[in-house]
């Protein structure tokens, strides 16, 4: 699949000369000065997966830095090799919030194999709210990552009515240069194991925090670990605005309304936004012999 010359990697602003990344095993070079993606991250991603994919891995071509362990960890690391198939991996999606109503709703990745291969199905979310992703038909990395931060993507446009393509760019910004990495312990199926949890702010330290100051502390945690099925835990962002910083209400207080012409900003006497979402592995279900 070609990608758009629009979506060509670009070098990472304040890069030490010299300093390499090297080119992701999920693409290799195409036709022009676009990429095609590889079939690391399956030959039939449609298009609007494929542009979050580039987007958010495509930090640099061969003559770059090298890819940082938040980048491995969360898109070079064969997430699906262990998982037993064909499976169920059943997530469950929370949001709560001061400024539009609480929910809390399911996600599900159908995994299967084929003549060795991983065939993946994502359905994320059910409703109005179900966000149409493509098949996977050669899965290595979990699926679900990419489901979760197009959906945070798409929320921040929303909401704020910014730039798609600025969102993904500080994301891909803050998972090369700016991320967190620190082991910890989870708890699933009743048993503690090993894991490492992931964090960055993409927008603490952007020139133009100030269009989104409402969103600047918005934290992103991935929780991964090799011990449970499909190597990803949890996935969740945290925005809290509220004087005490503690978990928002599960109902709505108040609507904030963006003020004209100033993105992200609350209109005069409306709450500051305080938004959790959270995404985690629940359950494995397998199909009855």
């Amino acid at each position: 699949m070609s990608i758009p010359a629009s979506f060509t990697p670009q070098p990472v602003s304040g890069q030490a000369p010299g300093r390499k990344r090297a080119r992701c095993p999920g693409f290799r070079p195409g036709s022009g000065s676009g990429f095609r993606l590889g079939s690391r991250l399956g030959s039939r991603l449609g298009s609007r997966l494929g542009v979050a994919v580039l987007a958010l891995f495509a930090l640099g071509t061969a003559g770059a830095q090298p890819v940082s362990p938040a980048e491995v960890l969360l898109f070079e690391t064969d997430h699906l090799t262990r998982m037993k198939a064909p499976a169920t991996l059943v997530y469950e999606f929370r949001r709560l919030s001061n400024v539009e109503p609480a929910f809390t709703d399911s996600v599900q990745l159908d995994v299967s194999r084929n003549k060795g291969q991983v065939h993946a199905v994502l359905r994320f979310l059910s409703g109005k709210r179900k966000q149409a992703l493509p098949e996977v038909a050669d899965a290595h990395g979990n699926p679900v990552l990419l489901g979760f931060l197009e959906h945070d993507i798409a929320e921040m446009k929303r909401l704020t009515g910014g730039s798609v393509g600025y969102f993904r760019k500080r994301i891909r910004l803050a998972l090369a240069d700016g991320a967190q990495v620190t082991p910890q312990r989870i708890t699933y199926g009743g048993k503690t194991v090993e894991a490492k949890a992931v964090r960055i702010q993409p927008y603490l330290d952007d020139p133009l925090h100030a269009r989104f100051e409402n969103y600047v502390r918005k934290t992103y945690t991935f929780v991964l670990s090799d011990q449970v099925p499909g190597g990803v835990y949890r996935v969740s962002t945290t925005l809290a605005n509220a004087a005490g910083n503690g978990a928002p209400p599960a109902t709505v207080a108040a609507r904030a309304t963006p003020a004209a012409n100033q993105p992200g900003k609350a209109a005069p006497g409306a709450a500051m936004p305080v938004i959790d979402e959270t995404l985690t592995l629940v359950k494995v279900t397998e199909p009855r012999a």
